[in-house]
């Protein structure tokens, strides 16, 4: 891979750190990891929706301001004693990480479908972080609920936990229609949907870690004998 310029990133880097550094923004100067978070969160719903429903010039944008915090905390980084990174070990960490997790691009591993990547994905990344006994580790439960349901329905696939199975509309259409009308049930009837469903998805939790234990109790009875 060669590495090619980029005058622009290297201007906005410089900007930022004009911004921050004496003599610069007194706003700016004072911001903290923490003090960004809110506005970190922010920046990201908006670039969703200007992947939804937005225009290129939004689109362009709101990339623009999340890719601007990114720069932000590697700043804060630099000159935080104690973590002294730069957004160049930031890029450094993602490309070796991305090159490590596609092997089938970067080595010899044969991995043509999205299935395929993605199975061999779930191993490297077991590999690289193997401090995490559960396959719950590591994932962020402040996410939104149905994103949170996502991803905890496919660990409960891997572990063979029972789940609930309804029939389901068969486009992404229909299906907005089907869960606007569950809230809206919900709702008429003094029901809270989004407490309800992290209420279950605490008892899926639950149920994963039942699932990975009895697993592993059965692997130490057959290794025992």
């Amino acid at each position: 891979m060669t590495a090619a310029p980029h005058p622009k990133l290297d201007e906005l880097i410089a900007v930022l750190e004009r911004l921050r550094a004496p003599g610069g923004c007194a706003w700016d100067g004072e911001q903290t990891h923490e003090s960004l978070v809110r506005y970190l969160i922010e920046e990201c719903f908006e670039l969703v929706d200007a992947i939804e429903s937005g225009s290129r010039e939004d689109l362009i944008e709101e990339l623009g301001d999340v890719l601007y915090q990114v720069i932000f905390h590697s700043d804060i980084a630099a000159h935080t004693p104690g973590e002294e990174f730069t957004i160049e070990d930031v890029a450094e960490q993602m490309t070796r990480k991305m090159v490590g997790r596609h092997p089938h691009v970067f080595g010899e591993i044969v991995a043509d479908t999205p299935d395929a990547v993605m199975a061999n994905w779930e191993h490297l990344k077991a590999a690289e972080k193997p401090h995490r006994t559960s396959v719950l580790d590591g994932i962020p439960h402040g996410m939104p609920s149905l994103l949170l349901a996502d991803k905890l329905v496919g660990k409960a696939h891997g572990v063979e936990v029972e789940l609930p199975d309804v029939p389901v509309p068969s486009s992404e259409d229909e299906l907005g229609d089907v869960l606007l009308a569950v809230v809206t049930s919900a709702k008429a009837r003094g029901l809270d949907a989004e407490r309800a469903l992290r209420a279950r998805l605490r008892l899926l939790q639950d149920e994963i870690r039942e699932a990975e234990d009895a697993a592993e109790a059965q692997t130490s009875r057959g290794m025992s004998r």
